[in-house]
């Protein structure tokens, strides 16, 4: 499954409602041969109407749920990351008024920390794999320079103690990236999702209409529509995966802008 997510965004939705709309139109020609014998004629239509009606409000309103929770969660996600380039932004500021030789050090530090988080960190991100214990080394190498360093002054003392804050928040920021990394729906999620789909595009096959072509192309559809939600799904399930991802642009753009100076 994991797969797919390398494959262009327009493909992975051109296959998940293209699948939608085959797996639609099969079942109902199926139907369709063996539903008067089983049913007779057209009588019992307000009957399906009814039920599909009754039915499509409650699976729209979960599928609706689902959608809007996934999005709030890529959107938590890519605030998260924007949150943590701003914690590495306001700390290099911070250490800018440390002495030599700490200073000089602790900058030469960030910069490859906040480098290595794009180059490295982020492309193993985008595969699903939560980086390895290099960053948490070299911020482990941050802590010593800072921790090695003894105050003088009372300006010092204070300036310290905002820094070393900083710093715990800074590596708090990167924590919750990294837990967001094999953030996803439960499998219970995606199992109401199909199930709820099928069942969905089953109650169309019910229909008995004289013209087929019309009842083809509304369950193409409605197919296409719950392949959609699908796909919406399938793209928010993973913040960090896809086409349509959370990327390091707060981090290129802090990079740029701060530590190339």
């Amino acid at each position: 499954m994991f797969e797919l997510y390398d494959a262009p965004s327009w493909l992975l939705g051109a296959m998940i409602v293209g699948a939608f709309v085959v797996f639609a139109l099969t079942g109902q020609f199926a139907v369709r041969r063996v539903l008067p014998r089983w049913f007779g004629g057209k009588d019992y239509n307000d009957v399906v109407g009814q039920c599909l009606a009754a039915s499509g409000v409650f699976f729209g309103i979960t599928l609706g749920l689902l959608a809007v929770g996934a999005w709030e969660n890529f959107a938590a996600v890519d605030d998260a990351v924007t949150q943590e380039a701003s914690d590495i932004g306001v700390f290099y500021r911070t250490i800018d008024d440390y002495p030599e030789p700490q200073h000089a050090i602790l900058v030469n530090q960030v910069r490859t920390y906040t480098r290595r988080e794009i180059d490295i960190a982020w492309p193993k991100q985008q595969l699903g794999i939560t980086p390895g214990p290099v960053g948490n080394t070299m911020l482990d190498q941050i802590h010593r320079t800072l921790t090695s360093f003894n105050p003088t002054t009372e300006g010092q003392k204070t300036l310290h103690g905002e820094t070393l804050r900083l710093f715990s928040q800074m590596s708090g920021s990167r924590r919750k990236r990294l837990a967001s990394v094999s953030t996803q729906l439960p499998p219970i999620v995606w199992f109401v999702v199909f199930s709820g789909s099928v069942l969905t595009l089953a109650q169309m096959w019910l229909f008995v209409v004289e013209n087929k072509r019309l009842h083809d192309l509304l369950t193409a559809m409605l197919a296409c529509m719950l392949g959609l939600l699908v796909f919406l799904l399938a793209v928010m399930d993973f913040p960090f995966r896809g086409d349509y991802s959370v990327g390091p642009d707060a981090f290129e753009l802090l990079y740029s802008q701060l530590m190339t100076k």
